[in-house]
């Protein structure tokens, strides 16, 4: 009987059991570029990158003051979720701007960052035993939450950025909650590897110590790891020029190939800026804002119908606030006219200190037709139901006959087409 040969090397086998191979065989990748070093320097660009996506993505949500009143509030079951919550200011004016375009940019040009980690380290996502220790178990979790929490959050994120609401259920209440479970696995997976991580940045493999992401049986090199990191940042570089221009005028805009310029063109002239939603698309008519529109002031005086007349002839008074949207593009400054919302404040009976005030739009389907300002809202000076832009009346998509401006505030709670306000206690 003839000695039975040894198997040494993966290439020892017939074709027919090389053929058989799994995901879970090292063998089975065999790129020569991953590496500890390569997925390091990913993990560190994500952990900066994420953090201040989380970050901005909260005070995103904090910004809509959901604990003001349930119309603001799209996560109703948050409990202790919302512990960070605070009444959010009206200064700086390009406040929500600046938070909202770095979360929505930073997210989109951290996708190639995101996408390259995932492949270098998606041997392990096979590797086998699933657990080993306890301290491995626990790392296998951290990185399902990780991996799935960070797809789904990118993936809503970007659909919603694009206007596409392709998932069942709010997106808020999505995105909301998708962030906290990739929250505990990013924390999780931080601390078991961040150290890990430093210090093959700092001093390489140790010497006779094997790198456990490299493959053991790489092919011939087409791509040094440089390069591929040049690659993956060329990436992120190209997404941003494509889609940070949302937040600029000028050329820039021009070139935001990747974000929506949100429907119908406004056109040339004062109100030429963007807008999401437009008088056409929430059936807003001429009859329903003509000669006939009054609007109604609710208060501790009583109740108030006043036509655009009545509001003209009140005192009017000027700002210069940008428009910022909750998908991340928002406008320069542009010049508000109208009556103070302090003013009509006091009209309603609160000459002293007015309270905040829920506003109702003609609007009469879509998420917030009605919203809640806070007190500090009313009372900040530059906070207006404008009647014109620019020097001239407001185009029924910028919100014709009335619309509200507050410093600061998300996009959606600038209301368009106000009908009614009630001052006092929401």
């Amino acid at each position: 009987m003839p000695e039975r040969r040894r198997i040494r090397t993966l290439t020892d086998l017939p074709a027919s059991l090389r053929a058989l191979r799994t995901p879970a065989a090292p063998g089975f990748w065999r790129s020569p570029v991953r590496g500890a070093r390569f997925t390091a320097v990913l993990g560190v660009v994500l952990l900066a990158g994420l953090t201040l996506l989380f970050v901005t993505g909260l005070l995103s949500y904090a910004a809509y003051n959901p604990d003001l009143n349930p119309v603001n509030d799209k996560t109703p079951g948050k409990g202790w979720l919302g512990f960070y919550l605070f009444s959010w200011p009206t200064g700086p004016h390009w406040l929500y701007r600046l938070t909202q375009g770095l979360h929505v940019t930073v997210g989109i040009v951290l996708v190639p960052v995101l996408l390259a980690k995932l492949w270098s380290v998606i041997p392990r996502l096979f590797a086998l035993p699933p657990a080993r220790s306890v301290g491995h178990a626990l790392e296998r979790i951290s990185l399902l939450l990780l991996v799935g929490g960070a797809l789904f959050e990118f993936l809503t994120g970007l659909l919603n950025i694009q206007l596409d609401y392709l998932f069942p259920g709010s997106f808020y209440t999505l995105h909301f909650y998708g962030a906290w479970v990739f929250l505990a696995g990013f924390v999780t997976h931080t601390v078991l590897k961040l150290p890990q991580a430093v210090r093959v940045l700092r001093n390489g493999i140790p010497r006779g110590e094997p790198d456990t992401l490299a493959a053991p049986d790489p092919l011939p090199a087409t791509l040094s790891r440089r390069g591929a990191l040049a690659m993956v940042g060329a990436g992120s570089l190209l997404l941003l020029i494509t889609s940070a221009g949302r937040s600029f005028d000028g050329p820039l805009r021009r070139i935001a190939l990747l974000t929506p310029r949100g429907g119908t063109d406004p056109g040339p002239g004062p109100n030429a800026f963007q807008i999401n939603k437009t008088a056409a698309a929430v059936r807003i008519t001429p009859a329903d804002t003509g000669e006939r529109w009054r609007l109604t002031v609710r208060g501790p005086a009583g109740e108030l119908r006043l036509s655009r007349a009545d509001l003209l002839a009140m005192e009017q008074h000027s700002a210069a606030l940008p428009i910022a949207c909750v998908e991340g593009w928002s406008t320069s400054d542009q010049l508000w006219r109208g009556v103070r919302l302090s003013d009509l404040a006091a009209l309603a009976g609160h000459p002293d200190r007015p309270p905040g005030v829920f506003v109702e739009s003609l609007q009469r389907s879509g998420s917030f037709r009605k919203a809640a300002l806070r007190d500090n809202q009313v009372r900040d000076g530059r906070s207006l139901l404008a009647l014109e832009v620019n020097g001239a009346p407001l185009s029924p998509d910028h919100g014709y006959p009335a619309r509200i401006i507050v410093p600061a505030a998300p996009g959606v709670l600038n209301t368009k087409w106000v009908e009614t306000l009630t001052f006092g206690e929401l």
